[in-house]
């Protein structure tokens, strides 16, 4: 369904603005989580297999939950040199074991702090890999409904994902990309093109208010295709990712939306 919390201020319409947090290890930082904090509605945070670590972790969620901002796991893939974003021949088992022991891992920290974890988004490859891949898409969907079938299952629309989600019985929100390109079929465009990534603030307000106000978007070959979502994401590892992130909200804002985490529009 499309954001739907009534806001009567603007338009009646509401959005999730999210952001990959969470991602450093160690002395490694990435990404400005306190400023990306002040910006964002919801924050999938890293669980220590792509990026993370326990300290970060919790010092993540602490934050998060300072700025009023929902808490959600990112599982990923158990590749920190290559970021998650190479694509691993795990089997379904050991896809849905891998994010059964990650939600456990950073619940465990939003309980000592008096939080609780509102959604669920896979990560990097896994995520990319799940949307095409009804098998892997099942095993992240079982993983969820056996820790908690309350959480909010986040994915692309019309992908495999988010289909295993919904035959679970999983609420679901369906995510865009504000600062990605798309191919003809809705799927995001690889990195390694010229123009995957967007880097150009208002390029992404644009792109942003026209998913939520219209359902339309511009492919990378120029195709207009059609996109309902719940949600927004701007990645942390973006350049620029904090000013993205600002003239996306910025731009909503204007328009009457409301910017607000994704449980206010989960289906």
């Amino acid at each position: 369904m499309a954001p739907q919390a009534a806001d009567a201020a603007g338009s009646g319409r509401s959005i999730d603005l999210n952001s990959d947090l969470g991602e450093g290890f160690g002395a490694y930082r990435l990404g400005d989580d306190a400023e990306l904090f002040a910006v964002i509605s919801s924050a999938n945070v890293a669980c220590g297999f792509h990026g993370g670590d326990p300290r970060v972790m919790e010092r993540t969620v602490v934050e998060a939950l300072a700025s009023g901002v929902a808490i959600g796991a990112h599982p990923g893939f158990p590749d920190l040199v290559g970021f998650g974003r190479r694509e691993l021949a795990a089997t379904p088992d050991e896809v849905r074991t891998d994010t059964l022991y990650q939600l456990g891992a950073l619940d465990a920290f939003c309980r000592a702090a008096g939080g609780r974890l509102q959604h669920v988004k896979a990560h990097g490859a896994l995520y990319n890999m799940a949307v095409k891949n009804p098998a892997l898409s099942e095993a992240i969907a079982a993983a969820v409904k056996a820790y908690d079938p309350t959480l909010i299952l986040l994915a692309q629309p019309g992908t495999a994902l988010l289909a295993a989600g919904e035959a679970a019985g999983l609420p679901t929100a369906r995510e865009g990309f504000a600062d990605r390109a798309y191919n003809p079929d809705g799927t995001l465009a690889s990195r390694r093109l010229p123009g995957a990534v967007i880097t150009d603030p208002e390029a992404a307000a644009e792109r942003a208010l026209r998913l939520v106000t219209e359902g339309k978007l511009t492919t990378l070959d120029g195709q207009e295709i059609e996109l309902q979502v719940d949600s927004l994401c701007v990645h942390s590892d973006t350049p620029g990712a904090v000013a993205l992130a600002r003239a996306v909200r910025r731009r909503l804002e204007a328009a009457g939306i409301a910017v607000r985490p994704m449980g206010a529009a989960a289906r």
